[in-house]
């Protein structure tokens, strides 16, 4: 009965995951196809499938229309270079709370993950003000370092989860072989954890590339990344929903294909240490 059970149980799994799966990928599903379709076909009532409008002139509209190269690169140094930034300061934050603990350190990383609880409107006028006083108001660093000050708590959280697996008696054999702390972090611990710093790394562009509410809040058109590309097809006259579906599917392609060369090392980075 047991062996009749367990494959039906599994196909039940499988049922479901791609169920889960499909009902999650349909908005971006539905965005690519609305891309392609012409503006009264776009919004058609009853939607249109087969029936439908199709053609290529949204995207060629949105390409000649607007600077897509310029916005590219902006979210590529803006969220490369907060995530590096990020993991500069956290992998020794990491490091301290893993290995040398104090007795609020639990209350300290439980304090950091609350500010991700805040919301960010709240602080919005006392950040624009100061970002104006210093002058990095509509610049990639300003950006850069909202963003990495944005995800930090979380960037500590994953790497102090992933430096708790690994056993403190391998860093002290390298203080007892005569290695000094740079020589611990980086040539010992670093290395060892390459497999949760390499999906942290990975999640926190994600995050950064995905930001919408300070890339916009805090640029004009200097340092304006792919959100404030997509936003910029808002017209006073109202959405014009195939060729915003072409702007979306142009910002988010470059991290699907990112996302999907390296979902493989994502996932061994997040389950790194669940199994001893």
């Amino acid at each position: 009965m047991a062996r009749a059970t367990t494959p039906r149980r599994k196909a039940l799994t499988t049922l479901a995951a791609w169920t889960v799966a499909l009902i999650i990928f349909f908005p971006v599903l539905w965005m690519i196809l609305t891309s392609f379709k012409t503006e009264a076909s776009a919004v058609a009532m009853p939607p249109e499938f087969l029936g439908a409008s199709w053609t290529l002139e949204n995207y060629a509209e949105v390409w000649q229309r607007s600077d897509y190269p310029r916005f590219f690169w902006n979210s590529v140094v803006i969220s490369v270079g907060s995530t590096l930034l990020g993991l500069g300061l956290a992998i020794p934050a990491a490091w301290s709370m893993a290995f040398v603990p104090g007795r609020r350190t639990k209350d300290l990383l439980m304090w950091m993950l609350s500010t991700k609880m805040m919301p960010a409107v709240a602080v919005m006028i006392p950040i624009y003000l100061l970002f104006q006083w210093l002058g990095i108001y509509d610049s990639k660093i300003g950006l850069v370092i909202a963003l990495m000050l944005m995800n930090l708590p979380i960037i500590i959280w994953m790497l102090y989860t992933y430096f708790k697996e690994i056993p403190s008696e391998i860093l002290e054999a390298a203080r007892m072989d005569g290695a000094n702390l740079w020589n611990e972090v980086l040539y010992v611990l670093t290395p060892m954890a390459v497999p949760g710093i390499a999906s942290t790394l990975l999640l926190n562009v994600i995050l950064a590339w995905n930001e919408a509410f300070w890339t916009i809040t805090l640029t004009t058109t200097k340092a304006a990344p792919l959100s404030a590309f997509i936003a910029s097809f808002s017209a006073p006259q109202g959405l014009f929903y195939a060729k915003l579906s072409a702007a979306s599917t142009m910002a988010i392609l470059p991290i699907l294909i990112l996302g999907w060369f390296s979902q493989k090392q994502l996932v061994r980075g997040l389950t790194f240490g669940a199994v001893k």
